[in-house]
């Protein structure tokens, strides 16, 4: 080979040079330095699973380390698999299925247009392989309408997951048969918002769905009753956080309804009606209370709750004729009532 061939590839010896340094730099360094803080005169520093700090200033030294060990699942010595991504609910194939590219190979080099038709072909018998039947195309589609609907609502990933749960058990329990998959896509994920008491209301969910009310409701039965779900009652203390923040009420207001929330007597109120109503009334009766008529007016909390003004009035006046625990802001415990459920 000559070196003024075009396959010889000269490396300029200032890039070694500096490659040298920085190893030597970092080789420096001795053992009693590395394993002491610098800020605390020589304090030993302590290493956990995800940084290593000092004990006595707190100083993180390192922190997001590497896991050195190995990769693979260690069940068995004699069967070391590698681990991909984790498996999902979320997905109709637990999330293990293949992804083929377009343009350009794994090292972003560009695909030749004979490559490029042949896998072409393969994306496309992939594509008819990854369904063995109807019910996986129907469990495909109902996935992807959960995270449309998760995802429109804003919703958490785990509460996804559990929606996406709850639609392979309707499925395996034949509650999808004569049923559209929208609907009980949409039914699951207002399930599981009851399930970790997050206030979501059925119309919203509906709305985000794009399916009827009445549908969603029906659907949302069905799962209650055949599968045998616990969904806690709603409260009017879930959906205080959420109305509170939607009329810009005061501290000193959403201490007194979370007071008034968690008292016997609206408790017994709330019987037989709607936890959002109540809670906008909660609202209501602290805000008139502590700041005066017009602080937080019937049609911003209606609106918020989606209820009518008329029942909020009704609400309203049934408030005015109970014996409610007297304000004082010594014996407010809205730190913990506030902060439970935020939407």
């Amino acid at each position: 080979m000559y070196l003024d061939s075009p396959s010889y590839a000269a490396v300029p010896t200032d890039q070694c040079t500096v490659s040298d340094q920085r190893i030597d730099v970092v080789d420096e360094s001795t053992p009693n330095e590395r394993d002491c803080c610098s800020e605390c005169d020589d304090m030993p520093l302590v290493s956990d699973d995800t940084e290593t700090y000092c004990p006595d200033c707190g100083l993180i030294v390192e922190d997001a380390g590497l896991d050195h060990g190995p990769e693979w699942t260690p069940y068995d010595e004699t069967e070391r698999r590698r681990v991909g991504g984790p498996v999902t609910p979320m997905r109709h194939d637990w999330g293990v299925s293949a992804e083929i590219g377009l343009f350009r190979d794994g090292h972003g080099r560009e695909l030749s247009a004979a490559t490029r038709a042949r896998l072409r072909r393969l994306r496309r018998w992939n594509r008819r392989a990854r369904f063995e039947s109807k019910a996986d195309q129907n469990l495909a589609h109902g996935l992807g309408e959960i995270r449309r609907i998760g995802g429109a609502l804003d919703l958490a990933e785990g509460i996804q997951a559990e929606a996406s749960q709850l639609f392979r058990e309707a499925q395996s329990e034949d509650l999808i048969r004569g049923r559209s998959l929208e609907s009980m896509a949409s039914a699951a994920v207002y399930a599981a918002c009851r399930r970790r008491r997050l206030p979501r209301f059925l119309d919203e969910v509906a709305e985000a769905a794009r399916v009827d009310r009445g549908k969603v409701r029906l659907a949302y039965g069905v799962l209650n009753r055949e599968l045998s779900l616990r969904i806690p009652p709603a409260m009017p203390a879930d959906y205080l956080p959420r109305l509170a923040s939607a009329v810009d009420a005061s501290e000193r207001v959403r201490e007194r309804a979370a007071q008034l929330c968690d008292s016997d007597e609206i408790i017994d109120l709330a019987n037989g009606r709607k936890p959002a109503g109540v809670a906008a009334c909660c609202l209501y009766f602290a805000g008139r209370e502590l700041e005066g008529f017009g602080a937080v007016t019937q049609e911003q909390l209606a609106t918020a709750a989606r209820i009518s003004e008329v029942s909020l009035q009704h609400v309203w006046q049934d408030l005015q004729d109970r014996e409610l625990p007297v304000w004082s802001a010594e014996s407010s415990n809205s730190s913990t009532e506030i902060e439970r459920g935020l939407p």
